[in-house]
């Protein structure tokens, strides 16, 4: 069984992989063949004596029997096992491959209902009066409140609305604001007027999918609340999954209320009810660089604990009465008691995906206790991952389920049938060695780093967060003692010294580019083999299986060459040039809040996945927010050799901008690895003119490489574009050309466009941003010009390559193709 169900979550993964769904008629239609196939090979094995088990297994029952008759030859050890198990075995693969197409079509099926639980097109745009429940815990941020909704009632009452949407109320900056205007609180009934669009989200190399995450989550559409039309109708509705999350929010506001303006309270709060929100971005990465990031939500190691907790103490309890002795045995008792204070800590968690997996792992060891069989722990992971998976066939998309199934099978693969060491110490350490290597490929994959000190952090952060903060911040909640949940704190706070020392400690992280994915395989292959138990020879041979991983860099343009990404960024700017050995980024995109920037979201992954360390040159066209947005974090980020810009002198990037900064000016030029810059615009002169746009004092970046040019122009209008024409007609020749202000109105003359001549056109703009860029009648003089045309809006990430095999352009929502896209 255990191979079927790996089989089946082969299935499940192969489905989230697909750029389109099979239609589901193709799984009613294979599925009663597929069934009575698997029936009649059955059949045919048992009438051949090969029975539906591992060959393995058939092999060692029949040196068992021959065990007893040693010295003389056994008929059943004489025959091959091979010709005589050969039905058992194919009857075997193919009930694996059945549970595989299982997997496959019953993913299918979930995903073909939930795509078409999606906002229509024709309902993006238009106001509609929405009425239903807030049905999660509302997140507070610094220009509103975001909340998931559940709609019951819209008007007008053709429109056809998902069952959940996301919504955000841009009002207030303050939680104190918000109670004293309208604060929402979970399980309130509601009519809001909204403005709704399609799930989506922006595509790059290396990003973060949100379109994935909305899919997970069962959120058709997006939106946000429009002033006028808002009521609140009821205080609460009456139904379970409403009272868990107002239960949430009554413990969220009690540790607000308790711990006002402790630097910790966030993740005290996160230990308690999951709400993983409250922990700001600068503990994150304190979390990440000391590897205890998995501590910080509660896991599977605090739901074990909370089991065991109550598991022991109503075992104590039970046995202190003969009466109940009697009616039920104590075991079976705790073992009940261990699964409902599981499930109940799981519900208050948000039912996150290493809560579920221990949940269901505690309710398989409960059953089994209950049924008095107990099953081998292997038996108990797997099942663990049927129920995951057929309550939530997306969950193989989210990382924290491959780290939570692969630590526990790391666990198992070290333990089990080993001898054990003296000290229970030797043994904690040997595991946390083991978990850090083992799970160093998967961490390198995701996040292209991982920590040093983990093993050293998780020493001390486990016992610490398991058994004193987490009961604490428990205890803190429910009971209406204050200092409890300050105790926690004040743990928690001893705990981030801790955590602050372990990553000041010197190489605390290793960083680098996204391992190529053969090197992953090989990388797995050989932590599997070092990790073997002490006898096995050789061992370290999975040294240099594991070496490709680190040693392989990506790939790189050849001599001559160059590869172009504008970067999708919403509506904004970026594009990354590379070369044989150097790196130039023009512009950085929006600022998308006070935190959130898309230098630290898209462009500064982006780069340390490709294996960039340093910027030899950045260009900031001009200054605006979404140009030279995320300027700063990139800055604060890598190493910049030379700053070109034409921002003003009080610019924050300028003061952590590197020594040697210039200004933009005509005729400035540099040849890197055979490819030629030159800055066409604009004039020295300009920055002496004080009524110039800053538009019209954009930066304007050609490339020439062997086979092909491209024309980088910022947001200048048609007055640079004039004057452009008027001094350097004949350096506008460009294969590609970024157009220049997302194809506004007051861009894109048709002389320039004549000028350029490009073969491909790329606006990058923002999903149905409010500017209307890029007009219909900009596009269409790029269309009659003959230009191919690319929006960063509908493709994602633009992908240029000028190599000496020519031009090729190519979208990346086009080469990484998934069905969540669709539409």
């Amino acid at each position: 069984m255990r191979f079927n169900i790996i089989s089946f979550a082969l299935g499940v993964c192969l489905l989230q992989q697909q750029p389109q769904l099979p239609p589901l008629a193709w799984a009613l239609l294979l599925a009663p063949i597929l069934v009575l196939w698997w029936r009649l090979s059955l059949r045919a094995a048992d009438g051949r004596g090969g029975r539906l088990r591992s060959p393995v297994l058939v092999s060692e029952s029949s040196l068992s029997a021959a065990g007893g008759n040693r010295g003389r030859s056994h008929p059943r050890c004489a025959r091959p096992l091979l010709p005589a198990h050969a039905a058992g075995l194919a009857a075997m693969l193919l009930a694996n491959a059945m549970f595989a197409a299982a997997g496959y079509f019953y993913a299918a099926a979930w995903a073909q209902w939930r795509l078409a639980d999606r906002l229509a097109p024709q309902w993006e745009g238009p106001d509609l009066s929405v009425t239903g429940v807030v049905a999660g815990l509302p997140q507070p941020f610094e220009r509103g409140v975001r909340f998931n909704f559940e709609v019951e009632q819209v008007e007008p009452a053709e429109a056809r609305l998902p069952r959940r949407i996301a919504l955000s109320w841009y009002e207030g900056s303050t939680r104190e604001e918000f109670q004293d205007v309208a604060f929402i609180r979970a399980g309130e009934r509601w009519r809001f007027r909204v403005r709704l669009r399609r799930p989506h989200g922006s595509a790059n190399p290396h990003g973060f999918d949100y379109e994935s995450l909305l899919m997970q989550r069962a959120i058709g559409a997006t939106g946000y609340v429009r002033p006028g039309g808002t009521a609140r109708l009821d205080d609460l509705v009456l139904r379970p999954a409403y009272l868990i999350e107002r239960a949430r929010e009554i413990l969220r506001e009690r540790h607000w209320d308790t711990l006002p303006g402790y630097p910790y309270a966030g993740v005290v709060i996160a230990l308690a009810i999951g709400d993983q929100n409250a922990i700001d971005a600068k503990q994150w990465q304190l979390f990440a660089r000391t590897g205890v990031s998995h501590l910080m939500s509660i896991s599977g190691l605090h739901v074990t604990m909370v089991a065991s907790l109550f598991a022991l103490l109503v075992h104590w309890l039970w046995r202190r009465s003969s009466a109940l002795m009697l009616a039920l045995p104590a075991r079976k008792a705790s073992a009940l008691a261990m699964f409902l204070a599981a499930f109940c800590y799981c519900l208050i968690a948000g039912f996150a995906v290493p809560a579920q997996r221990t949940v269901y792992m505690v309710g398989v060891v409960a059953l089994a206790l209950w049924a008095n069989r107990i099953s081998s722990v292997s038996r108990v992971l797997c099942f663990a991952l049927l129920v995951v998976l057929l309550l939530d066939p997306w969950a193989v998309l989210a990382p924290g389920f491959w780290l939570s199934f692969g630590a526990v099978a790391v666990i198992l693969y070290v333990v089990t049938g080993r001898l054990r060491p003296a000290h229970s110490l030797v043994q904690w350490g040997r595991i946390q060695w083991a978990i850090t290597l083992a799970l160093a490929p998967l961490l390198l994959v995701w996040f292209q780093q991982m920590s040093l000190v983990s093993p050293l952090a998780n020493a001390v952060a486990i016992p610490l967060v398991s058994l004193v903060v987490t009961p604490l911040a428990l205890a803190g909640s429910v009971l209406p003692f204050d200092f409890i949940l300050e105790l926690a704190h004040a743990a928690m706070a001893l705990q981030m010294w801790l955590l602050e020392w372990c990553a000041a400690l010197p190489a605390a992280v290793w960083q680098q580019h996204a391992p190529v994915a053969w090197t992953v395989a090989l990388a797995l292959g050989g932590c599997a083999w070092l990790l073997l138990p002490r006898g096995v020879p050789a061992r370290w041979l999975g040294l240099p299986l594991m070496l490709p991983m680190f040693a392989v860099a990506p790939p790189a343009p050849a001599p001559g060459g160059a590869w172009i990404t504008v970067l999708d960024v919403g509506q904004g700017l970026a594009v990354f040039v590379q070369t044989e050995r150097h790196a130039l980024l023009y512009d950085t995109g929006p600022a998308y809040g006070p935190e959130a920037d898309s230098g630290t979201r898209v462009i500064l992954p982006y780069l340390r996945a490709s294996g960039i360390t340093g910027l030899d040159a950045m260009v900031l066209t001009h200054d605006d927010n979404d140009h030279a947005g995320g300027a700063v974090a990139v800055l604060s980020g890598l190493p910049v050799g030379v700053l070109y810009s034409s921002l003003t002198a009080s610019h924050p990037a300028l003061l952590i901008a590197p020594a040697y900064r210039l200004p933009c000016a005509a005729g400035q030029g540099w040849d890197w690895d055979g490819v030629r810059f030159d800055m066409l615009h604009p004039t020295a002169g300009s920055y002496a003119v004080d009524r110039l746009k800053s538009n019209d004092r954009s930066c304007v970046l050609k490339i020439s490489a062997a086979r092909g040019t491209a024309l980088l122009t910022g947001d200048i209008e048609a007055r640079s574009e004039e004057e452009l024409l008027e001094r350097a007609p004949g350096e506008l020749r460009a294969d590609v050309l970024v157009v220049p202000h997302h194809g506004s109105r007051t861009s894109s003359t048709n002389e320039f466009i004549a000028a350029a001549q490009p073969r491909w056109a790329v606006f990058p703009v923002g999903y149905r941003n409010r500017l209307g860029h890029p007009k219909e009648a900009v596009v269409a003089r790029y269309r009659a010009a003959g230009a191919q045309l690319l929006r960063t809006d509908s493709s994602g990430a633009v992908l240029v390559r000028l190599e000496s095999e020519g031009i090729s352009v190519a979208p990346y929502r086009g080469l990484r193709r998934r069905y969540w896209y669709a539409g």
